[in-house]
């Protein structure tokens, strides 16, 4: 059984949540106090987080923030506020999505179930491939799912990770935002390819010498990425 966890501290809100995730069979825990979520997050193991922005304590883009400081487990952000800048924040921290209140509990389990069949296939594809990718001080372990430049680990989300990954395999091969969008998110996934600029972005500052004039990631104009050997 799949195990969730909700951090959202109107406790009607969370109770319906969990409920229509155990009508489809996920075992869910549910805390309405920043810290205790937080706590419970980095303590346990879950499969999924559910993570309300705006909580007492410590808000949801702390909680996102320290969650992928040691983990990498699917985060699914929720919130009432509307504004681009926050879904842009909470993307840029390393949430997986973002869904803006009020939505119906069917797409939420529907989202819930496709991020983590997303996150379980692509571990299970990496288990089966070569471990570890080495180019100019880069190097990428791919069944650890650690990166390293210059010998000094980065920390990287679980997106950003794929994303890095998905490029190195095929170096000069240009993808499409679509392309990564794709086979990171899934063909089935909800969301905006734009996750996709925001991720590279936040993916370049954490491995590039000079994010401005990147020499890993390139950016081809009007067509998309490639990863320069």
């Amino acid at each position: 059984m799949k195990k969730v966890l909700i951090i959202e501290d109107e406790l009607s809100i969370a109770e319906l949540e969990r409920d229509y995730l155990e009508i489809n069979d996920f075992s869910v825990d549910i805390e309405v106090d920043g810290e205790l979520g937080l706590k419970a997050a980095l303590s346990k193991n879950y499969n999924l987080i559910i993570l309300d922005l705006m909580l007492p304590q410590i808000d949801g883009f702390e909680i996102c923030r320290q969650i992928r400081s040691v983990k990498d487990v699917p985060i699914l952000m929720v919130s009432a506020r509307k504004e681009d800048i926050d879904k842009i924040r909470g993307l840029g921290l390393g949430a997986d999505d973002y869904m803006t209140k009020p939505f119906s509990p069917g797409e939420l389990v529907a989202r819930v179930k496709a991020h983590i069949s997303r996150y379980e296939r692509l571990k299970g594809e990496n288990k089966n491939q070569d471990e570890i990718i080495e180019i100019r001080g880069l190097t990428i372990h791919r069944t650890s799912r650690r990166v390293y430049v210059n010998g000094v680990e980065v920390i990287l989300t679980a997106k950003e990770f794929d994303i890095l990954t998905i490029l190195a395999l095929s170096p000069n091969k240009v993808f499409s935002k679509d392309d990564i969008f794709d086979k990171v998110w899934g063909m089935d996934s909800f969301g905006d390819v734009g996750t996709v600029t925001v991720h590279i972005r936040k993916l370049r500052e954490k491995i590039e010498s000079d994010p401005s004039n990147p020499e890993y990631i390139e950016t081809i104009w009007g067509v998309g990425y490639r990863f320069a050997l």
